[in-house]
């Protein structure tokens, strides 16, 4: 995936580590919302675009960096087309359908895991642009299971919470058994 940069802001983009599994400590941290979306908010939304598309990845939110702020960065757009990159700063789901659908969901912090998680199939969500700016999107379809997904990360929460104890505790086995061997 080819990397376009996003901003007008002088200096240079950095592909950071992504904090994975075992760490719940991390992650599972409630990101402390922005008063506003200064320059080192967009310094952060640029190296979090960057670091995504390195992974590669559709969505990540700040704490997956190990910054407990409120931030994330989203884009679907498929090989081969122009990136979309959305910025989001304090989103909030405002509205959620009662309809709900089925998506595969992976996450760049429990890599290579995949299941079915059932969440609503349409979203509002209110928040601010990288210029500090109040916007709402309406949401359907892969984008708005990537914003619950990435959003679910800001307060803490993981894809694996939406699934069986069973299921999740297997993974987290997993990952824990991993790390003791070295292997992650």
């Amino acid at each position: 995936m080819t990397l376009t940069p996003t901003s007008h802001i002088a200096g240079i983009m950095a592909i950071k580590p992504i904090v994975t599994l075992p760490d719940e400590k991390t992650l599972r941290q409630i990101s402390k919302p922005l008063k506003s979306v200064d320059v080192a908010a967009r310094k952060l939304f640029d190296d979090m675009l960057e670091t995504m598309y390195a992974a590669p990845g559709i969505g990540l939110a700040a704490i997956q960096l190990g910054v407990p702020l409120r931030q994330l960065v989203v884009d679907v757009a498929r090989d081969g087309e122009p990136p979309k990159p959305l910025f989001m700063a304090n989103p909030q789901i405002i509205w959620s359908s009662a309809q709900l659908g089925d998506y595969e969901e992976g996450c760049l912090s429990i890599p290579e895991f995949f299941e079915m998680v059932e969440r609503p199939i349409e979203v509002n969500v209110r928040y601010l642009d990288r210029n500090s700016e109040a916007q709402e999107i309406h949401a359907n379809g892969i984008v708005a299971t990537v914003l619950q997904h990435e959003i679910d990360h800001l307060d803490g929460v993981l894809f694996i919470d939406h699934i069986s104890k069973l299921k999740r505790d297997r993974v987290l086995k997993k990952f824990r058994k991993a790390d003791k061997l070295g292997k992650l």
